[in-house]
């Protein structure tokens, strides 16, 4: 039992990828690594900071601000419905470059759990981990919520289209794909071959998905950071990204699709 739960507090470093100690290829894998996060989360994350600092120079608390998610971006439907797709479709190349430079680096993306060896493990892995995540996730929301330390969110604020449910799945399933291939598969690997250690490559990357949902508040931050270190150390302990996007995905669609179908039916809601 203790060999097993040291596995898990403190996991050795595999042996692949190995440890890069040219000097060139770590400078030119450390620009890569900065350019990468510059133009996705990186850039959120500094973004999510500047918006937290303006929510608390409000007069108003943080629990009575609000912060609305999917939000519509024209006022023709047709054209928003174009706006919604271009959004999921950056989110798909965010993910897909990550995978696509470590791909060019040498590192194929079954290495980093990208494959359909186990579909069904995966499939029920990811179904577990939502459960497992979201109830205490919601819990952590409402105490933030009491407590002053979180905006209001609404987690979605598209107009009652008909394309408003399938839009806000597809959204669910861009983030998770962005968020896991980025801060867990690709971010995860590039520290190993910098040397890093399991455990500090792991909480450098819960930081990071916990920093850009600081536009939420503290608890939005929290909570991310949590769900990030529990998703890095199944990550390295078993090698799988698809439950992680699966889960992601799922957390997602409830908070999103089931947002916009309460709203107004129940008073709970904002």
């Amino acid at each position: 039992m203790r060999i097993g739960l040291r596995a898990w507090l403190a996991p050795q470093r595999p042996e692949q990828p190995a440890v890069v100690t040219d000097p060139g290829e770590r400078r030119t894998l450390l620009v890569e690594m900065l350019l990468v996060f510059s133009v996705t989360l990186g850039l959120s994350g500094l973004r999510s900071l500047l918006s937290l600092l303006d929510s608390l120079l409000r007069p108003e608390p943080l629990s009575k601000q609000s912060v609305a998610l999917n939000v519509s971006q024209a006022a023709q439907q047709l054209i928003d419905l174009a706006y919604q797709l271009t959004s999921v479709l950056q989110l798909l190349a965010w993910g897909g470059l990550a995978i696509y430079l470590l791909w060019r680096g040498g590192i194929r993306p079954q290495s980093v759990g990208l494959d359909q060896r186990r579909p069904a493990r995966d499939l029920a892995l990811g179904i577990g981990l939502t459960a497992l995540i979201g109830i205490p996730g919601l819990g952590l929301y409402l105490l933030a919520q009491a407590l002053d330390l979180n905006l209001t969110v609404q987690a979605s604020a598209l107009g009652d289209h008909w394309w408003r449910t399938p839009v806000l799945v597809l959204s669910a399933a861009g983030n998770a794909w962005a968020e896991e291939t980025l801060v867990v598969g690709y971010l995860l690997t590039r520290l190993r071959q910098f040397g890093w250690s399991e455990n500090s490559g792991l909480l450098a990357a819960a930081v990071l998905r916990g920093s850009y949902h600081l536009y939420q508040g503290f608890g939005g931050f929290v909570g991310n950071l949590v769900m990030g270190l529990i998703f890095g150390r199944l990550w390295q302990r078993t090698n799988r990204l698809w439950p992680l996007v699966i889960t992601h995905t799922l957390l997602d669609v409830v908070a999103f699709v089931g947002y916009a179908l309460l709203k107004g039916h129940v008073g709970w809601l904002p």
